[in-house]
């Protein structure tokens, strides 16, 4: 039996609390924890089990519990003022970006796979979508005229258990978006927003919900609806579910279709920013909607499209990029290469590191790398593992001279710090911790806070993770069914002031969860130790595929429940935001012991050093550039070694490890002064967040995307398109006419005006000829690619310098001159090289020409 009809019931708030579905319907609670306070005190166990989603939470309050809150003259003048502030938050200008001054409305619209941004939103798997999360908030508090574009996910990522012999299962429960904090999205005249495209020959329509994230709106695509098949509602079932095929609906989905809700809501961005490969094709759906509707040629439509795109790899491992067979993308994108009148074989090219090579599969980094003007990795050193990862897209160019950058990840500041420190930061350092991180003078101020006050706020940290983590064990064990003695035992575990040691993350096998595990003795003798305990807590997920990950865990709960260390050592079922929460919040050590160099940032740690947390990681992602070789911020295990054999590099490192646990880290924690306080470890704690706090948050790093991206990103599409795309038709022309005559572009007589020795600092001319075959002088960039050299004759480092046209010889060779001068002594080297140049050219490394002399 049906229902003829359906309703949604909703409780009916009494007057003088209206505002609690205001404040319910954005994600602002998510980091202000005087509007969460407000929810959390109705019915605090309430709130809990809600996972603290402030709508599912209003409709289960029970109407008479509502009646007597409406009572509280108190509780309502609070929720006043919240409504109030929240108001005033939200109407703050918009922050402008260079160059765009009067410019109105969206000006960039960021896409993810996944956002983690609160716990009752739960559509991120990891660091990436949380990440992303991070971004949009701090996007919000800067007012960065910026939306996003994601998929709401049925069923989001996989919820964790574990089998009484330890093997993780997954379950996957569906929510119900009536009951979150999100609403459907609305087009310009009201109606609901509805997006329509082509699977292949099949119609997909997806629905778009709206969530407000601070002042950013994050638009959520959602296929779920009766008009699809069942295969295509299966489509945002999922996040990383399915097979490869299912992977591509959904990228085509985010990309294709979240470009196309883009219109259907009225927004027209001029810059996109893609977290990830997932939404390139996003990058090709803008270039054929110029095509469609400005008549761009398809040259002058990518030249468009890439100079508003900015693309951020996060990927240092090449089996975690999205690869598609060509016979599948043959299936769906056929007939789409046809509407942009492009041959398929040159559509594939596009997304191959080797064009002409038919075989190879289609890349999803490697396509947004070709649509994007700004391409980045999330740290310096992961910049340069991108750099040689991805060589092979521009290979005619040394790996220095590929153009990605790197710019460093930072965490979202008043999410993450805890609220028992937060107000210690707040008497100290004052309210611009919270609205300005990024500012060194704020931090400086972490020297007045006084040593007893700041440990003992820690101590607090501790015990509350103690106690969280026993009471999440207790919950563990009784749903295994384990003895009642075993469940009586977790009330137990763990010391409250013991050194507490957290590693929490993707149970990856590069991340190396098993590093300690191979010095099993020494272990087990530490956390053993009854006059300076040491203990663990370990927490994280393995993808549902990834069954070497499971074993790794598998044998990680095994030494966890061993008669020997099931006190000290605890596994914590289903990592998520909660979990993570307490975790970088209570630990005195954060510990991260990846493979390096495959680690692209690891931002667990930033948040960990946010509260006062040590960090003892491997020189990899984020900690490479932060740390300092007199350990006054934390310690390393290595040098930044990077080794052949995976398993002597594993034996030297776990040495190491436990080497610095026992002479270093553990005798000073219980190094105890007057008043049981360690000082020379609280002294570690302000030294980092005076140095790095400034430095690895997520305000800081949007403003870097916002000066070094987004605002050039905007004015090299607004000079594209002037005067009806005229520049960007030119340009297109100009490129083309230098693809066809560079193959026969050549250099001669490159000549060095010096004796064979020289001195530090002598001036050093060359000269060289160049034949341009009909190119305009102008139109090249000459150098001189100069450096030391290692043993080999390659270059250990290089300086550009330019070469000026000067002349033309008597057979029409074009002259050109430069000057470089050596820095250091020792054996030292040039060639010539020419690149060609446009003015309207955002990198002229893009175009993927060079040539050499002498090649």
């Amino acid at each position: 039996m049906q229902p003829l009809k359906v309703f949604s019931v909703v409780p009916k708030l009494p007057e003088g609390l209206e505002g609690l579905w205001e404040l319910a319907y954005n994600l602002w609670f998510s980091w202000n924890e005087e509007i969460a306070a407000l929810f959390s005190q109705i019915d605090q166990q309430l709130w809990i089990d809600s996972y603290r989603n402030p709508v599912w939470f209003l409709n289960h309050v029970p109407q008479r519990a509502l009646e007597t809150l409406a009572q509280d003259a108190l509780y309502k003048s609070r929720l006043r003022e919240a409504v109030a502030r929240q108001r005033q938050y939200l109407s703050r200008p918009a922050y402008t970006l260079k160059g765009d001054e009067g410019g109105e409305g969206i000006r960039v619209v960021y896409f993810s796979l996944e956002y983690g941004i609160s716990l009752c939103l739960p559509i991120y798997s990891g660091g990436l979508g949380i990440l992303a999360g991070d971004h949009l908030k701090s996007a919000s508090d800067l007012n960065v005229p910026l939306a996003a574009i994601g998929i709401a996910y049925q069923q989001g990522y996989f919820r964790q258990y574990m089998t009484p012999d330890g093997w993780q299962q997954e379950r996957y429960p569906n929510y119900d978006f009536e009951q979150m904090p999100m609403r459907p999205a609305l087009t310009p005249d009201g109606q609901p927003a509805v997006v329509h495209l082509d699977i292949g020959d099949r119609p997909l329509k997806a629905r778009i919900w709206r969530v407000d994230v601070g002042r950013v709106p994050l638009y959520l695509l959602d296929t779920n609806i009766a008009e699809n098949p069942p295969d295509f509602r299966q489509i945002t079932e999922r996040l990383y579910g399915g097979n490869n095929e299912m992977r591509l609906w959904q990228e085509m989905l985010i990309g294709i279709g979240g470009i196309k809700a883009l219109q259907v809501l009225g927004i027209s961005p001029k810059v996109i920013h893609m977290n990830e490969g997932h939404s390139a094709f996003a990058g090709l759906e803008r270039v054929r909607l110029f095509m469609k509707e400005h008549g761009l040629s398809f040259e002058a439509a990518v030249e468009v499209a890439a100079a508003g795109s900015i693309f951020t790899t996060h990927t240092p491992v090449p089996a975690g990029n999205d690869r598609f067979a060509p016979d599948l993308m043959a299936r769906y994108f056929e007939p789409y290469a046809s509407d942009m009148g492009l041959a398929f074989k040159v559509f594939m090219a596009l997304g191959r590191e080797v064009p002409h090579d038919d075989s190879e599969p289609f890349c999803m980094p490697v396509l947004a790398l070709r649509l994007s003007r700004f391409n980045n990795g999330v740290s310096k050193l992961h910049g340069r593992v991108s750099r040689n990862m991805w060589k092979r897209v521009w290979n005619q160019f040394p790996v220095e001279d590929v153009p990605i950058g790197a710019l460093t990840n930072g965490v979202h500041a008043p999410t993450w710090v805890a609220p028992d420190i937060g107000l210690l930061y707040d008497r100290y350092l004052g309210s611009n911790w919270r609205e300005d991180p990024d500012s060194s003078r704020a931090w400086s101020l972490v020297d007045t806070i006084s040593d007893a006050e700041l440990w003992r706020t820690h101590e607090r940290l501790r015990a509350r993770l103690v106690d969280f983590a026993r009471m999440r064990l207790h919950r563990q064990l009784a749903a295994q069914g384990a003895r009642r003695q075993d469940i009586q035992m977790a009330e137990e575990v763990l010391n409250p002031e013991a050194l507490t040691i957290g590693f929490a993350r993707r149970f990856a096998t590069y991340k190396r969860a098993n590093l300690l595990l191979q010095e099993r003795d020494r272990l087990i003798r530490l956390v053993t130790s009854t006059d300076r305990p040491v203990q663990f807590i370990f927490a994280g997920k393995a993808h549902p595929q990834d069954q070497e990950g499971k074993q790794l865990m598998k044998e990680l709960i095994a030494l966890c429940r061993s008669r020997e260390c099931r006190m000290s050592m605890v596994f914590l079922e289903d990592y998520d935001m909660e979990v993570a929460s307490h975790l970088v919040s209570g630990c005195d050590i954060w510990l991260n012991n990846p493979r390096r160099p495959l680690e692209a940032c690891g931002t667990s740690g930033m948040k960990a050093m946010l509260n006062g947390v040590m960090q003892f990681s491997t020189l990899d992602g984020w900690w490479d550039e932060a740390y300092r070789p007199d350990n006054s911020l934390g310690w390393a295990i290595g040098k930044g070694e990077e080794y052949e054999d995976p398993d002597y590099q594993d034996f030297v490192e776990v040495q190491t490890l436990y080497n610095i646990l026992e002479n270093d880290i553990i005798p000073d924690f219980y190094d105890r002064g007057h008043g049981g306080i360690p000082r020379t470890w609280v002294r570690r704690m302000k030294a980092a967040l005076r140095e790095l706090a400034p430095a690895f948050n997520s305000h800081r790093m949007v403003m870097d995307y916002a000066g070094t991206a987004y605002a050039p990103a905007l004015h090299n599409f607004n000079e594209l398109t002037q005067r009806d795309f005229a520049p960007a038709r030119e340009l297109s022309e100009w490129r083309m006419d230098i693809m066809t005559k560079w193959s026969m572009l050549q250099i001669r007589n490159v000549r060095a005006q010096q004796a064979d020795t020289l001195h530090v600092g002598d001036a050093l001319t060359v000269e060289a000829e160049i034949l341009l075959n009909g190119i305009d002088p102008g139109h090249i960039r000459a150098e001189i690619y100069a450096g030391h050299l290692n043993q080999d004759n390659s270059f250990a480092h290089r300086e550009l310098s330019p070469m000026q046209h000067v002349g033309q010889t008597d057979d029409g060779w074009q002259v050109f001159r430069g000057t470089t001068a050596p820095a250091e002594a020792g054996r030292y080297g040039f060639t010539v090289r020419v690149c060609p140049t446009h003015p309207r050219l955002a990198d002229p490394h893009s175009l993927g020409l060079i040539r050499w002399a002498g090649v």
